[in-house]
């Protein structure tokens, strides 16, 4: 399996070149001082840090247990760079956003996944039972959340993953809970239980403590405008709560396995 990053590299963003205007959360193609273009996905955008969060816990994820996802990086954005873009809403984002936001890297020229495309059914269990174990929403026909670029397939789009922190309650809650399949892109491909063993042998607490490590801290701080008595009290616990909850659902995983 690949090696889960051990540090996200930092960028800074010297241009703001268009607004990816087909998602709700309006990120953005930027350029950065290493050359890079990468699609930048917004603190202050309507999920606020949290979606950055899922973003970096199941992408990493993702990348462990073999699944192709775009690299990841973390990027300073200066408010004004913004302003080049004539849409209020966009400059209104981009200065609520100033400072440290998630880089995604730009796969130019892929096309969007559908399911007229051929998928190996290995290749389609690893990601239905990915989703299937971090809860995501946000995989269907409608929205594959799945791109074709050199005739690979990659997973993107994981902020709508780890629906508990939006609520922090009972990690049991989650664990249990059921999983949709029939409305997953790729259910009628993929068997989940035909990798299960193998891919829940790979993630581990020592795993996602490691991932968890990755995210900065103000991302996991309790949210000063929604405030939630369940919330983990900092950081720190925050990585533990996210680890303990995830480790929790590979423990019941005949209640989510179809």
């Amino acid at each position: 399996m690949p090696a889960v990053q051990s540090l996200l590299p930092s960028v800074r963003a010297i241009t703001y070149l268009t607004p990816l205007r087909e998602g709700g959360s309006l990120p953005a193609i930027m350029e950065a001082d290493d050359l890079g273009t990468y699609v930048v996905k917004f603190t202050g955008a309507g999920q606020g840090a949290k979606a950055l969060v899922a973003e970096i816990i199941v992408g990493e994820l993702a990348r462990a247990v073999g699944i192709r996802t775009p690299d990841l990086a973390l990027i300073e954005v200066a408010g004004e760079l913004g302003r080049s873009e004539p849409d209020f809403e966009v400059q209104e984002l981009v200065l609520a956003s100033a400072g440290v936001n998630l880089a995604v890297d730009y796969l130019p020229g892929s096309i969007g996944f559908d399911a007229s495309i051929s998928v190996p059914a290995e290749e389609a269990s690893r990601i239905v039972w990915l989703d299937a174990l971090v809860a995501n929403v946000d995989r269907s026909a409608r929205n594959t959340n799945l791109l074709l670029w050199h005739r690979d397939l990659w997973a993107i789009d994981h902020g709508a993953c780890l629906r508990f922190h939006h609520a922090w309650g009972d990690p049991q809650r989650f664990a249990r809970s059921a999983y949709r399949y029939d409305d997953h892109v790729l259910a009628a491909v993929g068997d989940p239980r035909s990798v299960h063993d193998q891919l829940s042998s790979v993630i581990t607490g020592e795993l996602l403590d490691t991932i968890t490590a990755l995210v900065p801290d103000a991302w996991l701080s309790p949210d000063a405008d929604r405030p939630d008595p369940n919330a983990p009290a900092d950081a720190d616990a925050a990585r533990v709560a996210y680890r303990d909850y995830l480790l929790a659902r590979l423990d019941s995983a005949t209640e989510w396995l179809p």
